[in-house]
């Protein structure tokens, strides 16, 4: 089943990009593959780096309240809050109809929807946007940068950006991050980075004052690029806000399976 096999793949882009991305944060790390369910915990204040995610394919009503007890119970360990992840195309039928009952049974509440994406796109033509240069992030302030977009884009305080990304080596080297200046002001940032013979787009934010002007689908293409020029793959992913939903297709991404997102109930 098509449907299947690419939220499977939307899983585990997620559960091998999250490993390198947490580990990086932190080595000493929650990183664990359990029954069922894939720990990327970070347990810092940038709530993106605290992950746990439903793993099996054809998971039924039973079963998945079993994992989401579990994980509820793993996330209630932790000093920082995060999100579960839950691909709605991995579960049976019958538990995909139930399971927003079966997460506030388990003591979920729902944060909010994404749609995981992927497309043999690559190599992209290389972008521009009149308005925009690119730089890419290769010293800590740009680093800096890059946390603040992406906090003020979602919703965090400054601080739980910087928490996330201020101090990572992996984004000054192995990971193709870029933000797009107007005028020498970062106003959007996107990035990429190698994951099990794919592209991983992560990241992508535009500062709420800069919003629809094309700028995050500018500096994604140019992360596309790059990345592609870099390590010659074809196929790129990415997980998708409802917010960026609808700017991939014009790049080449298809939809594939909604992704749900669930907090502990305060």
């Amino acid at each position: 089943m098509a449907g299947r096999a690419e939220a499977v793949e939307s899983m585990e882009q997620l559960a091998a990009g999250w490993r390198a991305m947490v580990l990086d944060r932190d080595a000493a790390a929650d990183v664990r593959d359990l029954p069922g369910i894939a720990v990327r915990w970070a347990d810092c204040r940038f709530a993106f780096w605290n992950c746990v995610t439903l793993t099996e394919a054809d998971a039924g009503a039973a079963l998945l309240e079993q994992r989401l007890g579990e994980a509820a119970d793993i996330m209630r360990a932790k000093e920082h809050p995060g999100f579960l992840w839950l691909f709605e195309d991995l579960l049976a039928p019958e538990a995909r109809a139930g399971v927003r009952s079966a997460a506030e049974k388990a003591g979920f509440a729902y944060a909010f929807p994404g749609t995981g994406m992927a497309g043999d796109l690559l190599p992209l033509p290389e972008p521009s946007h009149p308005e925009l240069t690119f730089v890419r992030v290769t010293t800590d302030e740009q680093v800096r940068a890059y946390a603040d977009l992406n906090a003020r884009a979602y919703g965090f305080p400054l601080e739980d950006g910087r928490h996330g990304l201020v101090g990572s080596t992996l984004w000054k080297s192995q990971v193709y991050a870029y933000l797009g200046m107007r005028d020498g002001v970062p106003v959007s940032c996107a990035a990429t980075v190698e994951t099990d013979g794919r592209l991983f787009v992560v990241l992508v934010a535009t500062d709420p004052r800069w919003e629809r002007r094309g700028y995050g689908e500018a500096v994604t293409r140019k992360a596309l690029y790059e990345g592609g020029r870099a390590t010659g793959l074809t196929r790129a992913t990415l997980h998708a806000t409802a917010a960026g939903a609808p700017v991939y297709p014009r790049i080449g991404f298809e939809p594939n399976t909604p992704i749900h997102f669930y907090g502990l109930k305060s």
